[in-house]
């Protein structure tokens, strides 16, 4: 080598969370051990990250810790249980046994996802083996909700009975089930109580995700252009299926969606899948494998802030994405298809299924389902579930479908759900409809402020500024994080507020609602209060100068950040931003 010649450049030291998963024995860790014990109400640091593979999330409450500490008492832990739920789809004997569960083992509520999931809150260690054990029961699973791997697959949530939406559905299971870990882990612990071998002897337990699983976290969500309520582009590969009438002809593969930012880190930010290829529906999973495969191998495995897919397909290039998974996949695949707009279907209220049958949406604030005041909303799902044995569909937008409805029962499902106070779609504003907000305080660690608990005040204040204005129906989503790690997806909307601080939030303005573009940050710090007068100059010119049936995030885009900010500094030159 000549002298001048640069020295070879060392491979970065792997992170902590992949020493740990190394050294796990495939997902065990010491998680019975510590189940076992009972003297102890949390487990030990490295097992959280194990943990989070088999659906749990270790939390403790963040309202009464200080007070707590200064009492010198321990932090009042507890955990989060996330089911893996493809597509939403259950059966009614499946929701009353969760039901019965959330009561019994959690925080007696249930809380949808924006992936089409539920999480159980509040459940304390000694709950958890039973809670999941139980959950088993049930035929479903909590395996892969959390962790280094492919997650929940999310799907159109329609139940349609035609090719369309059931092939959907279907493929979204399939794909789910196919890169649920192999381990034995799992059922060893929470399922069967047996031990098998000492888990040392898998070495190929895990053929896709080898002995370390992923670099992160992985996201797939299937859908068509017709119906982009799964905001398909936002995850790390976004399946846009093709369909001729009833035959379907092939799917469009998008890689490297992903929302997760930290603030002030440029090198970390929110991004849309971009296309790569186009795949006969016979070979979708085996192109999934491949990029799958891709980023187990080149993901960043030394720094989780840069470890998401996004940042392969940015640092590498599209070209070499494609070259690198048809290696992967030993074949070639066509071009992506150009993809048509996207639209989003409204699935509240009744519709026809098509088969004689009806399907029910009905809207649930932040996606909790809890008994409180007059508005009975757990009770009467259960008592409607009960008696009519409807499917469930899980939505994206965190609401419910109650499906399979006989033409004979409508009528009385209606009247029972309105006599425990529930709410349905027409007795909101689309504001309120379509908000979107993450739990945030008090349970999530990462949460810089709050989300769930203010999202009615806040869609409240937005609502009378719209319509002082004059557009109180105008279809706008507004959704709200407590941390810019984006679990509601705030990048992708009109309007995202992205928690940066106690009471303050990062304003963006922008994305479309079809999910087609990203907004962009307007302002770095807005104080909750704040949040309605500093959107009012932004409406009050849209109400004026949009064009056609241009939507809220379009004129913004049109407008662009510095008419749109210097608007509000007019119109607030007092207000601190």
């Amino acid at each position: 080598m000549p002298d001048s010649a640069p020295p070879p450049k060392k491979a970065a030291k792997p992170s902590h969370a992949e020493e740990v998963k190394q050294s796990s024995r495939w997902l065990r860790g010491t998680l019975a051990e510590t189940l076992a014990d009972p003297t102890t109400i949390k487990f030990v640091e490295d097992d959280t990250t194990v943990l989070k593979h088999h659906g749990i999330y270790q939390q403790y409450d963040r309202d009464t810790a200080t007070a707590r500490k200064k009492q010198k008492l321990d932090k009042e832990w507890q955990f989060m249980v996330r089911l893996r739920v493809a597509g939403g789809r259950m059966t009614p004997e499946q929701y009353l046994a969760l039901d019965e569960l959330a009561e019994t083992r959690a925080n007696a509520t249930l809380r949808v996802t924006t992936r089409q999931t539920f999480q159980f809150h509040g459940v304390v260690k000694g709950d958890l083996h039973p809670l999941i054990h139980d959950v088993n029961r049930t035929l479903l699973t909590t395996i892969a909700a959390c962790g280094d791997v492919v997650r929940n697959v999310m799907a159109t949530p329609a139940p349609v009975k035609d090719a369309e939406h059931e092939t959907l559905a279907r493929v979204a299971d399939e794909i789910s089930r196919y890169f649920t870990p192999r381990t034995s882990a799992y059922h060893e612990i929470w399922v069967d109580g047996e031990k098998v071998g000492s888990g040392d002897e898998e070495p190929a337990v895990e053929p896709i995700y080898g002995t370390v699983y992923l670099p992160r976290k992985f996201k797939i969500a299937i859908a068509t252009p017709d119906d982009n309520s799964v905001d398909v582009l936002t995850n790390d590969i976004g399946i846009i299926a093709h369909f001729d009438g009833e035959t379907l002809e092939g799917y469009t593969v998008c890689v490297g969606g992903g929302l997760g930012m930290t603030h002030n880190k440029p090198h970390t930010y929110p991004r849309l899948a971009s296309p790569l290829l186009f795949v006969e529906p016979e070979g979708l999973i085996q192109a999934c494998e491949a990029i799958v495969k891709l980023q187990r191998d080149h993901g960043n495995r030394s720094d989780r802030k840069q470890a998401r897919l996004k940042y392969v397909v940015d640092k590498q290039g599209l070209p070499w994405m494609r070259e690198t998974v048809e290696a992967y996949a030993g074949r070639a695949f066509e071009n992506p298809r150009t993809l048509p707009p996207f639209r989003i279907k409204d699935h509240m209220g009744w519709h026809p299924q098509g088969d004689g049958r009806w399907y029910l949406g009905l809207p649930i604030a932040s996606g909790r389902i809890v008994d409180q005041g007059e508005t009975r909303l757990r009770s009467g799902l259960r008592q409607v579930i009960a008696d009519y044995r409807p499917a469930i569909v899980l939505t994206p937008a965190q609401d419910i479908l109650l499906a399979d409805i006989a033409e004979a029962d409508r009528e009385a499902v209606e009247r029972d759900l309105r006599a425990h106070g529930i709410t349905f779609a027409e007795a909101l504003k689309p504001l309120d409809q379509w908000a979107l907000a993450c739990p945030a305080l008090p349970t999530c660690g990462l949460a810089l402020t709050e989300a769930e608990r203010v999202r009615q005040p806040i869609v409240d204040g937005v609502q009378a500024r719209l319509a002082a204005h004059g557009l109180e129906n105008e279809i706008i989503s507004l959704r709200i994080t407590g941390c810019p790690n984006g679990c509601a997806r705030p990048y992708a909307g009109d309007i995202g507020l992205v928690g940066r601080m106690p009471d303050n939030y990062a304003l963006y303005v922008g994305g479309d609602f079809e999910g087609t573009r990203l907004s962009f940050q307007l302002f770095d710090k807005v104080g909750q209060d704040d949040i309605p007068a500093v959107l009012d100059p932004l409406f009050s010119a849209f109400a004026a100068e949009r064009q056609g049936a241009e939507g809220f995030g379009d004129f913004c885009t049109r407008m662009g950040k510095e008419r749109l900010a210097g608007l509000v500094r007019d119109a607030l030159p007092t207000v601190s931003i």
